[in-house]
């Protein structure tokens, strides 16, 4: 099934509930909050601002924690602290954050301000304590997602009883709503689109960052498209090992391409999702043999994916770094055999690999959104990376990447070319 509904609001349809989406993710977030025993909860990573208030940032100020933060205080409605005088657009933008708790923030810029770090943190442990007062948690224990020296000196004077925060916002995030659920499908769709693009873009003597330009222009043409983070595009040589990059190379006759979108981020939810093309010709039988094998590893893992299962049971059907590779341990080859949880993160649980989910087994949740990927290949010459992103339901798995993955997409190829090239 793809996605059910368009990408724009309308009065005739019901579609995404926007509404019905923040308050599932507030109420969880306070339900995981609680099971932990936290009085508030402090979130400074993007992810989990936007989680609970539903509010978006610009770049710049993404990925810098403390330019902006966010309290869940009790029972009580999410408090933002904003960038500077950002809190005036929100105000106008996000109705469903009471006036009141929207608030400036007081950034010390991860210790930039310098000797004026202390007083900045000082001044925004001071608006932390205020929130969990007014809200009859004070002196509670409050869950903080990031931690730096600035803090921990300052909260020690203070008296707080700091905790860690991830890990309940992390169980907080693992398991999507159904409104979730259909954003992620409209990013596969959007994903779909992407890579059908790619393939028709795709041919000899362009350049891997003319490739990534031009599905970048693409995407940012699609409304609620907010970010992209990646659009990884490598040939040839740059196929295996896998660096997950682009650059100025020019594509070759023959040429192995894989195009990832790696976190194209519509309405806040994001992507990953590899696929593999040959360029001018038809790839050789050890390529195709090749990518026979991933596929298989792929799909043997899907298949192990089910409520009840774990982690450990889906990466069982992966095969060793060290005996497919001849790697030192599972740790070289980090990312290669990979599953990963999708949603206003790139990384939600689950995170699946042989480096821990052998002898760590997380349990497969009902709702649960993430990928699975493999990839194979042979040194400097060429290499496949395949993915699928699919959704947990209760009896069943459904795959929202919808591109076709069988056999290795071929390009514009030239009747005759022969296994000279390549």
């Amino acid at each position: 099934m793809g996605a059910n509904f368009g990408i724009a609001g309308m009065d005739w349809q019901q579609r995404v509930n926007w509404d019905r989406l923040r308050e599932y993710r507030i109420e969880r977030a306070r339900k995981m909050m609680k099971k932990h025993g936290l009085g508030a909860v402090l979130c400074m990573y993007d992810e989990n601002v936007r989680y609970i208030t539903g509010t978006l940032t610009p770049g710049w100020n993404r990925l810098k924690p403390g330019l902006r933060y966010a309290m869940l205080c009790g029972d009580g409605r999410p408090v933002l602290f904003e960038q500077g005088d950002i809190g005036f657009q929100i105000e106008r933008h996000s109705p469903w954050i009471p006036k009141e708790n929207v608030r400036h923030s007081f950034a010390w810029i991860k210790g930039a301000a310098g000797p004026a770090s202390t007083q900045q943190v000082n001044k925004f442990v001071k608006a932390v304590l205020q929130a969990m007062k007014d809200n009859g948690v004070a002196g509670q224990k409050l869950g903080v997602d990031f931690i730096d020296i600035n803090m921990i000196n300052v909260f020690k004077e203070n008296n707080i009883n700091w905790v860690d925060g991830m890990t309940p916002m992390m169980e907080a995030r693992a398991v999507k709503s159904v409104d979730e659920q259909e954003c992620f499908r409209i990013v596969g769709a959007i994903g779909d689109a992407t890579h059908w693009e790619c393939m028709k873009f795709l041919r000899p003597g362009i350049t891997e960052n003319q490739v990534t330009a031009h599905l970048m222009q693409y995407l940012y043409n699609i409304p609620g498209m907010e970010d992209v983070e990646d659009v990884i595009v490598s040939s040839g040589p740059n196929t295996w090992p896998n660096w997950r990059n682009f650059s100025d190379r020019i594509i070759q006759p023959g040429d192995i391409v894989f195009m990832d979108l790696a976190a194209l981020t519509w309405n806040g939810y994001k992507s990953c999702y590899y696929r593999t093309y040959c360029v001018g010709k038809e790839p050789s039988k050890e390529q195709k043999d090749t990518y026979a094998t991933a596929l298989e590893w792929l799909y043997d893992s899907i298949g192990a994916v089910k409520v009840g299962a774990t982690t450990r049971d889906i990466a069982m059907k992966w095969p060793s770094a060290m005996e497919t590779w001849g790697y030192e341990d599972e740790d070289q080859a980090a990312a290669n055999l990979w599953g990963h949880g999708l949603g206003l993160a790139q990384y939600d649980p689950p995170v699946i690999s042989r480096i821990w989910s052998l002898d760590h087994p997380i349990d497969i949740q009902e709702g649960m959104t993430f990928a699975l990927e493999t990839q194979h290949g042979k040194r400097f010459r060429y290499g496949v990376r395949i993915e699928e992103m699919l959704i947990v339901k209760k009896n069943e798995i459904e795959i929202v990447s919808n591109f076709p993955v069988k056999q290795i997409t071929v390009v514009d190829p030239l009747p005759g070319y022969g296994d000279h090239v390549k």
